[in-house]
């Protein structure tokens, strides 16, 4: 699935409900018909948000490591701990279940970031506080150790 490009500020409601902004749903386009799978972000408070072909394709590798390691089960429990399909309403809703929202501190004010195999849903508060753990220099430095050498064409 192709995610939308940029990041997006919107509202939760009293509900738990979140309004996508209308650029936002025309990248989304068909995908918004099939469902997100929201969960709890494994290193973060946030939500990871995966449209329903990217999610098959986590559980299919998931799928492939040894069941009969404990190691295995205990990490594929811990990454599907808290996962909930959610569907867009009629009225372009999100509606985001209660425990999630409240996990993630979210309030009012929430940002939708893309990733190249998911999204996130952040409260505002708490995607600031985890871009201010690394400095521009500190950001610099890891795009040239981790881009440098790589050849692009």
């Amino acid at each position: 699935m192709n995610y939308p490009i940029g990041e997006y500020y919107c509202k939760l409601d009293a509900k738990g409900r979140l309004l996508l902004p209308s650029g936002f749903k025309e990248q989304l386009g068909e995908a918004l018909e099939a469902g997100f799978v929201l969960r709890p972000g494994l290193f973060e408070t946030c939500l990871d948000v995966y449209g329903m072909d990217d999610w098959r394709k986590l559980q299919d590798k998931l799928g492939k490591l040894n069941p009969f390691k404990k190691e295995n089960l205990m990490m594929t429990r811990r990454i599907n701990a808290g996962a909930r399909v959610v569907m867009m309403d009629a009225s372009g809703r999100l509606q985001i279940p209660k425990d999630l929202v409240a996990k993630c501190a979210m309030v009012k004010e929430v940002v939708i970031t893309s990733l190249p195999d998911r999204m996130q849903i952040w409260a505002k508060e708490k995607m600031d506080e985890s871009n201010a753990q690394m400095t521009d220099a500190e950001f610099a430095q890891l795009l040239e150790d981790r881009l440098g050498n790589i050849d692009f064409e």
